[in-house]
């Protein structure tokens, strides 16, 4: 199970102070939240791709990039790549280099966007979102597994011998999600190439994605990849800690009523008994996680979103440690104990697999010569 935090990389005012970052600020603390993440043990840093105000991330891989220098072992990923208004071949060069670069610690998640604007500002029309996501996805997966591509399609001009590079690390691509809000035809697509999905169950209430979870296992088994309960999921979800629940509900209320995406709208309580949104304890966030298994079955990955709706930074970097220290251990522990011996681990690259083993023998290692000298 792999636990991580996903960015959508908001520049929002704190409704507390009145004052605004800028994006030059924004971006850093994006980059130090993702160093937090490695260092408090956690698996997984995934940034949005937004190319509107007021959001920073429009160059994922940039960003990713200059993360993984700074990292050992955080797997580094998309909470969405607009598959529909990139070029597939930009994307499958893109992301092979930040492979070589993190030494395999990458994927990335497919999304379709949900501004309208944003479609014609690189030529592409937002009705046509299903088609492009299909037919683009179709050319992406050519490019990373054919050494040589002949293609021609509807939405871009054709390619004759054209070799991607460089290629993938070890021949092995970027393992590749597939996230949805509500769309059976993104689910559908995950399932038929063994992808994984990625229900973001952030806003809407657990059973709109529970049909959608339910469609994707039942359809990755239809095509051969393995039993329902193997398919590969993900889940999103929301958290804001404090030792004492309503010292978080004091704290966060004024970011919640004031949050671009759902302030001014139901409120705080209603928000958090419909959704994944927990506003309390660490207990209180364990025990709500753990009730994610009995909503969709046993899954992959687990992102959280936690620099939202104009949290300062210092208060991110406190509601991490307190994610890795007390929530994250448990869950851990928990879901394994839980877990049927069939269903498979988080998607790793071999050889970023490869070089945690050897991480792991040297860590065995030198405690063991640190034993050694005190016994002697």
């Amino acid at each position: 199970m792999q636990f991580g935090i996903f960015t959508v990389g908001d520049v929002t005012t704190d409704p507390t102070t009145g004052r605004t970052p800028t994006e030059h600020e924004r971006i850093k603390a994006m980059v130090a939240i993702a160093r937090k993440a490695e260092e408090v043990g956690l698996d997984v840093f995934a940034t949005g791709e937004h190319h509107n105000p007021p959001f920073v991330p429009s160059s994922p891989t940039t960003m990713l990039g200059h993360i993984a220098a700074t990292t050992e072992r955080l797997i580094l990923s998309t909470s969405t790549t607009l598959i529909t208004t990139n070029d597939p071949v930009k994307i499958a060069e893109d992301f092979a280099m930040l492979q070589h670069l993190a030494d395999g610690r990458v994927d990335l998640m497919m999304g379709r966007g949900n501004t309208g604007p944003v479609y014609p500002w690189f030529g592409e029309d937002i009705r046509k979102g299903i088609p492009l996501a299909i037919e683009k996805y179709a050319l992406l997966h050519r490019l990373w597994r054919e050494d040589v591509v002949d293609w021609e399609g509807q939405f871009r001009t054709p390619l004759q011998g054209f070799t991607a590079t460089p290629r993938p690390l070890d021949g092995t691509p970027p393992f590749v999600w597939h996230g949805s809000i509500r769309s059976p035809e993104i689910a559908e697509q995950a399932a038929y190439y063994g992808d994984g999905f990625f229900a973001n169950n952030i806003f809407w209430p657990k059973e709109h994605f529970q049909q959608l979870i339910r469609l994707y296992r039942k359809r990755y088994a239809h095509y051969g990849h393995g039993t329902p309960e193997q398919a590969i999921v993900g889940l999103g979800g929301q958290a804001f800690m404090r030792k004492n629940s309503q010292d978080a509900v004091r704290e966060f209320r004024p970011y919640f009523d004031n949050a671009p995406v759902y302030g001014h709208g139901p409120s705080l309580e209603d928000f958090t008994e419909q959704t994944p949104l927990t506003v309390g304890s660490p207990q209180q966030v364990i025990e709500k996680t753990l009730s994610f298994r009995d909503s969709f079955g046993d899954y992959q990955r687990q992102l959280f979103l936690m620099d939202h709706a104009g949290l300062p930074l210092k208060t991110v970097l406190e509601q991490l440690d307190l994610l890795g220290e007390e929530v994250v251990p448990v869950l851990r522990k928990e879901f394994a104990a839980l877990r049927p011996a069939g269903v498979p681990d988080g998607p790793v690259h071999p050889a970023a697999a490869a070089a945690a083993t050897v991480r792991a023998a040297a860590t065995v290692g030198a405690a063991a010569t640190v034993g050694t000298e005190v016994r002697a």
